[in-house]
């Protein structure tokens, strides 16, 4: 089996993270912060001016927290230092002062749909359909949802996690702001994302930095908001509801 791992590549300027696990893009913890922590260096690179978030695989962008995690969390400060992961990667996204472009080339799920919309600008594909399935195990979108919601509007998140059986299409993810574009096959957005990117690398760093800031403003907030989301998270992810449920799904 395939191991699990984030890498980073430059090319032409442009700083490529792509990370992967074989259990559809899942995140356990070690990757969470290996990915934080690349995001972060990446931001301070100044062989990169823009950088590119993908994942590794065809069909599914991210399913999520890693089930196996969840299931192994038995007391509150694990469940927030797992949940914090997720917090801790969003926050590098929305620190990073450099503009990150989402490419998308699947399934979304649960805290991929956080670390799509913590992208500046984000591109997918007509297979790329997206759910919040936090609802279904007992606990809800509490991390990612400040994240969500600053991209799809109370209304599309709120519907989204509370519909959290779910799939909502790529084409609905564009129509409420969270994709710019939807395309075909995953060849159309790897060439629109090149080119994209490398266009972005002409333009003056220092007046991209200045627009990631305007665009962030108002989330200054969100270290303690999302530490204190993840502690919720831990707390309800040990409830008998969630216990029960995830040994089912196991």
């Amino acid at each position: 089996m395939a191991e699990a791992y984030v890498k980073q590549t430059i090319e032409n300027e442009v700083g490529y993270i792509e990370f992967f696990h074989p259990a559809h893009n899942s995140l356990p913890s070690d990757i969470l912060a290996r990915l934080a922590d690349t995001i972060t260096e990446a931001g301070q690179n100044d062989k990169i001016k823009v950088i590119v978030l993908k994942s590794g695989g065809d069909r599914t962008f991210c399913a999520g927290a890693s089930f196996n995690e969840l299931i192994s969390i038995n007391d509150e400060a694990t469940g927030k230092i797992f949940f914090s992961g997720f917090a801790n990667v969003i926050n590098a996204m929305r620190k990073c002062p450099k503009f990150i472009i989402g490419r998308v080339q699947g399934k979304t799920v649960g805290g991929g749909v956080g670390l799509a919309s913590a992208t500046d600008y984000c591109m997918a594909t007509k297979f790329a359909s997206i759910k919040l399935s936090e609802l279904n195990v007992g606990i809800g979108p509490f991390v990612v949802g400040p994240a969500v919601e600053r991209k799809l509007g109370l209304s599309g998140m709120s519907q989204i996690a509370i519909d959290a059986n779910s799939f909502y299409s790529a084409e609905w993810a564009k129509q409420k702001g969270l994709f710019t574009q939807v395309y075909e096959a995953t060849e159309e957005l790897d060439d629109a994302v090149k080119v994209l990117a490398e266009n972005l690398c002409n333009y003056n760093t220092e007046a991209m930095a200045e627009m990631k800031t305007m665009f962030w403003q108002g989330t200054e907030d969100w270290d303690t908001l999302l530490a204190e989301r993840a502690a919720i998270s831990g707390r309800l992810v040990l409830s008998d509801f969630t216990k029960e449920t995830l040994k089912r799904f196991k």
